[in-house]
């Protein structure tokens, strides 16, 4: 017995020094000159040299500006960001009190226009009919293979939830609208009771699965579900609407709704779609950079030891920044946007809520602290990059934080942001579908070079 074990390493240690051969070959293969980019004029990241995104379709639902024309020139401006063409400030301050904003929003994205009271009950009583799962499905497919990605459970759920759809493959406007709905409403479900599963199956903790109460905003259930004693006060389910509404939809170049476009123009099914789309948001580089500033300001906090001592907050960020302390990328992060240059709207809105909640938590200095990291961040990166476009915080800044005092764990940081811009790519989606004829095919130029064959027996 000890023999063959012994063998069975020998053979995976004789498998591992091969797979290491072929990654070495691998990496001495596939390196392009960086000048080829130049030579050919290539958008990298499909962005001009100005770093402007390439222009590669058109869309209603939603639109993001940074700059004013003013006699033919560009100049930056306080950003702004409108669903539908409605402006994100008004929408955002026309609520009013009511806690259906995230579903008013639903409706405005999908419809192109706000409901009026009567429409908003019954599209709320829909939404409600559709936000469940069956004990089955929740048994046999959200609580197997648990893990703590949560954004690879979501996946693997909504790629199940089509064997469970009668007509899966049809995407007439009017199936793929059912299906985006039921969606819509169904991924809070998945994402809270995969963290649950994951909690109790990894971490041996107790499980606890609450239905969520019709009456409730999905904001509210969202709570309702992750919390042992499904408890919340009025200004947590306030902030977690905004939260949503702010990150429901940012236009259809970022990488998940462009991916929701080239996937959709293929004609394949919407749970493959979405899907795709939350891989997109999966990567750090678009969904995880809220937990990356959350993780940063830990790091200050823990070495800052003053901190309302603005010298001593500078000269940490300064260090981060030549990459000697924190995560040694150099980079601050939840500060600067591709689009937004003297102001994120989302940011400026959800700032003002972070205090508030900040207020009701008793976590003023940590507030406070945010503010002032802030206020330096911009001004210390202009410096050590030798820019001139200003830089502004963006959403991430604050949201994590928000998240925090909600008491959303971190592994929900991301799958909350899918919850939130699965609206968006379901606009996106069916906006392809009713207008776009082609599939998305780019060019790629190709650099390598023509070999004349040689047989195996020569090589």
């Amino acid at each position: 017995m000890v023999e063959n074990e012994m063998l069975n390493l020998d053979e995976m240690g004789e498998l591992k020094h091969r797979i290491l051969e072929l990654e070495n070959e691998l990496l001495n293969s596939h390196r392009i000159d960086p000048n080829l980019y130049i030579e050919y004029d290539v958008k990298r990241g499909l962005r001009d040299s100005a770093g402007k995104g390439v222009l590669t379709g058109l869309t209603e639902v939603s639109d993001v500006t940074a700059y004013n024309l003013i006699n033919g020139r560009k100049i930056p401006a306080e950003g702004s960001l409108y669903y539908q063409g409605y402006n994100i400030y008004d929408l955002v301050s026309g609520l009013k009190g009511r806690k259906f904003g995230f579903e008013e929003t639903v409706y405005l994205l999908l419809f192109g226009r706000l409901p009026n009271e009567e429409e908003l009950k019954k599209f709320v009583d829909v939404m409600f009919e559709l936000e469940t799962l069956s004990g089955r499905f929740v048994r046999d497919v959200v609580m197997k293979a648990s893990n703590s990605n949560i954004m690879n459970s979501m996946q693997r759920c909504i790629l199940t939830l089509y064997t469970y759809d009668s007509q899966p493959e049809d995407i007439s406007a009017g199936n793929v609208l059912r299906q985006s709905l039921e969606l819509i409403a169904k991924l809070p479900l998945i994402a809270v009771y995969s963290y649950h599963s994951y909690r109790h199956f990894r971490k041996d903790e107790m499980l606890f699965i609450r239905n969520p109460e019709k009456g409730l905003s999905l904001a509210e259930n969202i709570l309702l579900m992750l919390r042992p004693d499904g408890k919340y006060t009025e200004l947590e389910a306030k902030v977690l609407d905004i939260a949503l509404i702010l990150h429901a939809e940012h236009g259809g170049g970022n990488n998940s709704t462009f991916t929701t476009h080239v996937v959709t123009s293929s004609g394949t099914d919407t749970y493959s779609s979405v899907a795709a789309s939350i891989g997109s948001l999966k990567g750090p580089r678009h969904g995880g950079a809220n937990l990356k500033v959350q993780d940063m300001f830990e790091d200050i906090m823990a070495n800052v030891e003053d901190w309302t001592n603005e010298e001593e907050v500078e000269n940490y960020l300064r260090r981060i920044l030549n990459k000697e302390v924190f995560d040694h990328s150099g980079l601050i992060y939840g500060m600067g946007h591709a689009v937004y240059t003297l102001s994120d709207p989302r940011e400026v809105i959800l700032k003002k809520f972070a205090k508030q909640l900040a207020e009701e938590k008793g976590l003023n200095s940590e507030f406070a602290l945010y503010e002032l990291v802030e206020r330096l961040a911009g001004r210390l990166i202009m410096e050590q990059r030798k820019m001139f476009k200003n830089v502004c915080a963006n959403v991430d800044f604050y949201s994590g934080f928000v998240y925090t005092m909600l008491g959303i764990p971190k592994e929900l940081f991301t799958p909350i942001f899918a919850i939130a811009r699965i609206p968006g790519w379901s606009a996106h989606r069916l906006e392809e579908l009713m207008n776009a004829s082609k599939i998305i095919r780019p060019a790629y130029k190709y650099v390598g070079r023509h070999t004349d064959f040689i047989s195996l027996e020569d090589r």
